[in-house]
């Protein structure tokens, strides 16, 4: 059997755990993967056509389209190469996660820039567990210094 380079690339992105989604270069969501329904609570269907403020925290907005019109206009991007980018994201519910995600730039035949997909992973469990970690090595920091300086003043 030959191997199918279009079959298998579809079956990936379809099936794939993490979540995949495409956007033009106006930002509206023209591929959301089951991965994406998984993570942020939106079917395809409610996702498809929207933009990406769906999974955008509303704080966060000015600085996104910003720096999206910017690389669609330049494409140019900080994040290309496979560079993992770690973000906010929010959920249909309204809850907050944690999202490391990589970027794929489309472009033209011309070079110019025509879309870009995300294939993101939550990592908010990651997150805070890092997060209490060092809350924690900062307070043992924190102790271990009082208790120095007291030994000092002591002796």
């Amino acid at each position: 059997m030959e191997f199918d380079l279009e079959n298998f690339s579809t079956a990936l992105v379809t099936a794939m755990s993490d979540a995949v989604v495409y956007a033009d270069a106006d930002g509206a969501i023209r591929w959301w993967n089951g991965g994406a329904e998984r993570m942020f609570g939106y079917s395809s269907e409610e996702a498809m056509g929207q933009t990406l403020d769906l999974i955008i925290p509303e704080n966060l907005r000015a600085r996104h389209w910003e720096g999206y019109y910017h690389t669609m206009e330049t494409g140019e991007t900080r994040y290309d190469g496979g560079a993992l980018l770690s973000v906010p994201a929010i959920r249909k519910d309204g809850s907050r996660i944690s999202v490391e995600f990589t970027i794929v730039p489309f472009r033209d035949d011309g070079g110019r820039m025509t879309a870009m997909a995300a294939v993101m992973r939550d990592v908010t469990k990651q997150f805070e567990e890092m997060r209490t970690l060092r809350k924690q090595v900062a307070q043992y920091l924190a102790l271990a210094r009082q208790s120095s300086g007291s030994e000092s003043t002591t002796g």
